[in-house]
């Protein structure tokens, strides 16, 4: 039996599996955060490469030809609006004056960009094309303003850069007086370049509801007296963690969705995992933001085995280790071993060292579950929750046997009685304790709450059902 979110991913508020032992790898280490720039250049590269061949295909391969380049264009699209909305968000932020007028600007030019890029191609300055598109409507809003020439000249490419500019961007997004929901919304929107409709999509509500939400999210901002700066030295850690919770949650919902729809959603993950690695080139002496970042990596590593053909969830003692991605493994370790060296541990590099240990793994019968119920123990002394003591009860049973498991489990009945998870992992001790028909009203209870269609098939199966 796996931790409880083995087989779906990474545990809100604490506890997948994690690596230990990671090898101090420079150069992993600088690989395992790409270069935005040159990776960039490549997708643009890419994109021209696709028109080219296109243009001399012949009309027999013209249609596989045109779904590449369709594919190649959206792929530079992301990087495109990844590494150049936040900028431009930020430093028009600066220019204007007002959260809600310079993120609407940036979403402004996204839209036209996303309309005129997959039919004339990405042009070769693609941040210069976004911001003069930007400034025509930004100099519309300020003609009025008593300022206009100041900030028209200030509405000048390139626009001056601030090195924390996105960065303070990104803590406004997070800012703990803002809902949740808001805060994943505006972090996609004015830092990523995700437009309203895209977002929608990704969380299964319209795009009005959307909509709506980013209004409220924008008018608490004035409302509230948020101001676009970094926090204090003296909050920053408590502000750090916000923003780590908000990347986590993301990351966890592209990873397996929560939804009845796609059971995983690889660009919501990828996206969690930039806004992660940018957090890293930002705060580059903070050890949190490298654990997390680690711990993205470890489970996208893995991420080719764990859907068999037909979508169906492959727990992680079943997952075929051949299929996972070595060398991605390898800079993950190394982000993780950067991150010890801060010596300022915390529960995401903890996490990541739990993954770690199963990555380490050459079988499912090879871990190393006394080191993981030791690290679980070091969690839950720093994060003590029911959810961090869920996950440690999956490892007391690899250690000590599922009657001892099934004890601390059952003694979280109250917290996580309204959690699926809490019901199968309490099915799965109970069936090893050959009480099948408890174990079956377990996996019952589990199955009528998750609307994940994978995790509902895993469900089925166990209780006959399919």
């Amino acid at each position: 039996m796996a931790t409880a979110r083995d087989h779906r991913g990474p545990a809100s508020h604490g506890g997948a599996p994690t690596l230990t032992g990671a090898a101090d790898d420079r150069a992993a280490e600088d690989r395992a955060v790409e270069d935005p720039a040159a990776a960039l250049s490549a997708a643009a590269a890419r994109a021209r490469l696709g028109e080219a061949d296109s243009e001399r295909s012949s009309p027999s391969g013209n249609e596989e030809r045109l779904a590449v380049h369709a594919e190649q264009s959206r792929q530079a699209v992301v990087v495109v609006f990844r590494e150049e909305a936040g900028r431009l968000t930020s430093a028009l932020m600066r220019v204007l004056g007002d959260f809600s007028q310079a993120e609407e600007v940036v979403q402004d030019a996204v839209l036209v960009a996303l309309e005129r890029w997959p039919r004339d191609g990405i042009p070769d300055q693609p941040g210069a094309w976004l911001f003069t598109v930007a400034r025509r409507r930004a100099l519309d809003l300020v003609r009025r303003q008593s300022r206009y020439r100041e900030k028209l000249m200030q509405l000048e490419y390139p626009l001056s850069q601030e090195p924390d500019d996105r960065l303070r961007l990104i803590f406004t997004c997070c800012h703990p007086a803002l809902a949740r929901e808001a805060q994943v919304g505006l972090t996609l929107r004015a830092v990523c370049g995700l437009t309203t409709a895209e977002i929608a999509r990704a969380f299964l509500v319209s795009e009005a509801t959307l909509a709506k939400r980013l209004l409220r999210a924008r008018k608490k901002i004035v409302e509230a007296g948020i101001r676009y700066r970094l926090p204090e030295p003296e909050d920053l850690d408590e502000r750090l963690r916000e923003v780590l919770a908000v990347l986590y949650l993301l990351f966890n919902e592209g990873y397996l969705s929560s939804g009845p729809g796609a059971p995983t959603r690889r660009d919501l993950a990828d996206d969690a995992a930039w806004l992660c690695g940018l957090l890293v080139k930002l705060l580059p002496g903070e050890p949190e933001p490298l654990g997390l970042l680690a711990l993205m990596r470890l489970h996208l590593a893995r991420a080719a085995s764990r859907f068999d053909e037909q979508g169906q969830i492959v727990l992680l003692q079943d997952q075929d280790r051949t299929l996972w991605d070595r060398q991605a493994l390898g800079q993950a370790q190394a982000l993780l071993a950067a991150a010890a060296r801060g010596r300022k541990p915390g529960p995401f590099q903890l996490q990541a060292a739990i993954v770690a240990v199963h990555a380490e793994a050459a079988s499912w019968s090879e871990t190393d579950w006394p080191q993981v119920l030791g690290l679980y123990d070091a969690m839950l002394r720093m994060t003590p929750t029911a959810v961090v003591r869920l996950n440690r009860a999956v490892a007391v049973r690899h250690v000590h046997g599922p009657a001892a498991a099934l004890e601390e489990v059952e003694a979280l009945a109250e917290p996580l009685g309204g959690y699926y998870l809490w019901h199968a992992v309490r099915g799965e001790l109970l069936r090893a304790l050959g009480r099948e028909a408890q174990a079956m009203a377990a996996d019952r209870q589990a199955l009528a709450l998750t609307q994940n269609a994978a995790e509902r098939t895993l469900l089925e199966r166990r209780l006959g059902a399919v």
